[in-house]
């Protein structure tokens, strides 16, 4: 018997985010559209007390779909700073609609949540384009211009950008 995580090769991640990943249960192929679509029903059924609504496209649907549901931990030291433990679960953003509809106003773009660092000092949202973003009280940060990235940066423990105003 051929078990998931022996299937393809790891090609596609950096060796400690693959480990990390196979370890919280991730494999090559993984994809629980069930689940998506349930995170996809309940943010659109959510509206902040100011009428905020969450926005959901395709992109955020599929990195639910493949990532959803994963308790993510580093295995290892960080190559600039700390790696980060990470929870991919939209509705840990369920109630920061405004916070999330006001970050996708300034970047000209629509944002969704997409889970959060594990001990929630930190959002994270991805945008219609995939890219990746962190938000906690310092700021918001850029991650990456995918969930392959935004994995590097967190997991491996690589220095995310900060937005800023131009």
């Amino acid at each position: 018997m051929t078990l998931p995580y022996e299937r393809a090769s790891a090609t596609r991640f950096p060796v400690s985010v693959d480990a990390a990943l196979r370890t919280a249960g991730w494999w090559p192929g993984r994809w629980d559209m069930r689940q998506a679509e349930e995170w996809a029903d309940a943010l659109r059924a959510y509206a902040s007390p100011g009428g905020h609504v969450h926005a959901v496209f395709p992109a955020a649907v599929e990195v639910w779909a493949e990532f959803g549901g994963l308790d993510i931990a580093p295995a290892g030291p960080g190559q600039e700073l700390a790696p980060t433990a990470l929870r991919v679960d939209p509705l840990r953003g369920l109630h920061a609609a405004r916070t999330l509809s006001d970050l996708g106003r300034a970047l000209d773009t629509e944002i969704a949540p997409l889970g959060a660092e594990a001990d929630d000092t930190a959002l994270l949202a991805i945008d219609t384009e995939g890219r990746v973003y962190g938000l906690d009280h310092t700021g918001d940060w850029y991650l990456g211009p995918g969930i392959d990235a935004a994995l590097g940066t967190l997991v491996g423990g690589l220095r995310p950008a900060r937005l800023t105003v131009p």
